[in-house]
C-alpha cells in the first residue's frame, strides 16, 4: 500500500495503526532500505511504515508484503522525523510505536526467539511507557569493497569509548535531571569535530507508547520527562500503599525503629579501627554466633589467633 502524503496516510490508516506495534522507518537515502524493512517485519511489528521520497525505488516483494506501508515523504525538510512521528502519535493513542532511520536495525535480548510484542509486554508489566535505546555505529572493514561504508557481512563496531554524562535541567544552577543521562561514543565521538554538538548523542527513545498531548522534540526526547528516563521511579512498600490511598502518611519515626529482644536501645558510635575486607566479606561467626546485650566491645582488640581460640574452646 502506498500513500501520496503524510496527511493521506493519517486520514486513511487509523484502522491499521490501531493494531500495533508499529515501526516508523525514516528513509533518508537508498542504502539498505529493503533489509531494514524486512528486519523489523521479522521482529514482529504488525505494521512497518516507510516514510521515503517518491523517487526512491522499493523492491516488489517488500512493497507488496502484508503489513508494509509506503508513504511519499520528503525527509530533507526541517524536523521531518519529528513532524511525522508527532502526527502518528495523535492518530494512534495508546499504541506502541518505534522509530528509526534506514540502515538501522533493532536488536534486544533474545530477539532471535522473542518478538517485539513479547518485549513490550514485559516492559508494560514494569509500568514503563517508553524504552531507552542506543545507536551503535557500524562500519565496513574494507572501504574498497564497500565504498558507502556499509557492510552487513563484515560489520565492525567500537567495543570501547562509550560513556554517559548527567543531563542538565537547563536552569541557571544546571542541576542534573532525575534518572536521565546523555550517552556518547562510537564514530560520533571519534569524529566529533565533524558532528554538530546537538547530534553527538547516541541515546534515543525509540520505543514508546503514544498518548494524547505527547510530542517528540528535535533531540529525540519527549515532552513527558518520564519518557526520557532510563529506569522507573523507585517505590518502596510504604510509598506504594500511600500512593494507592491505603496507608495514611505518618512521621518517619513511627514507620521504622530499632527492635531489641531485651528492650535495649541502639546507640550511635563512631567507626573506629574497623578493618576493610573489600568484596571478600564473610560472617566469621556463622550460625553459631550469640547475641550480646549490654556488653562493652573493646575497640583496641584486633584479630584473634585462630589456633589459640580453637584450643580454648
Amino acid at each position: 500500500m502506498q500513500y501520496r502524503s503524510l496527511d493521506h496516510f493519517i486520514s486513511d490508516s487509523k484502522a491499521v495503526l490501531s493494531k500495533g506495534p508499529t515501526a516508523l522507518i525514516m528513509v533518508e537515502d537508498a542504502i539498505e532500505i529493503e533489509t531494514t524493512l524486512r528486519h523489523h517485519q521479522q521482529l514482529g511489528f504488525a505494521t512497518v511504515v516507510a516514510f521515503m521520497p517518491a523517487s526512491f525505488a522499493l523492491a516488489r516483494d517488500v512493497a507488496e508484503s502484508k503489513g508494509v506501508l509506503r508513504v511519499d515523504y520528503d525527509m530533507d525538510r526541517e524536523d521531518a522525523l519529528e513532524n511525522a512521528v508527532n502526527a502518528v502519535i495523535e492518530a494512534a493513542p495508546g499504541q506502541w510505536l518505534y522509530t528509526c532511520y534506514n540502515a538501522e536495525y533493532l536488536f534486544y535480548p533474545f530477539c532471535e526467539m522473542r518478538t517485539v510484542g513479547e518485549l513490550l509486554a514485559f516492559h508494560t508489566e514494569e509500568r514503563r511507557d517508553a524504552m531507552l535505546t542506543y545507536v551503535v555505529d557500524l562500519y565496513a572493514d574494507d572501504l574498497g569493497a564497500a565504498p558507502n561504508a556499509v557492510s552487513l557481512d563484515n560489520a565492525f563496531l567500537d567495543r570501547s569509548g562509550y560513556y554517559a554524562l548527567a543531563r542538565p535541567d537547563g536552569t541557571p544552577d544546571n542541576h542534573p535531571k532525575e534518572r536521565q543521562l546523555d550517552f556518547f561514543g562510537g564514530l560520533r565521538w571519534r569524529f566529533e569535530e565533524h558532528v554538530p554538538a546537538a547530534r553527538r548523542k547516541i541515546d534515543r527513545i525509540s520505543l514508546f507508547r503514544a498518548k494524547p498531548g505527547l510530542r517528540m522534540r528535535d533531540d529525540h526526547t519527549f515532552t513527558d520527562e518520564e519518557y526520557n528516563t532510563y529506569a522507573c521511579q523507585f517505590w518502596d512498600a510504604v510509598e506504594v500503599l500511600q500512593h494507592m490511598g491505603r496507608l495514611p502518611r505518618q512521621p518517619v519515626h513511627r514507620l521504622s525503629r530499632a527492635v531489641d529482644p531485651s528492650g535495649g536501645k541502639a546507640k550511635a558510635c563512631r567507626r573506629r579501627r574497623i578493618p576493610s575486607v573489600g568484596r571478600d566479606k564473610q560472617h566469621l561467626g556463622g550460625r553459631a554466633g550469640k547475641a550480646l546485650t549490654d556488653q562493652f566491645i573493646d575497640f583496641r582488640m584486633w584479630f584473634e589467633d585462630a589456633d589459640a581460640f580453637h584450643r580454648q574452646h
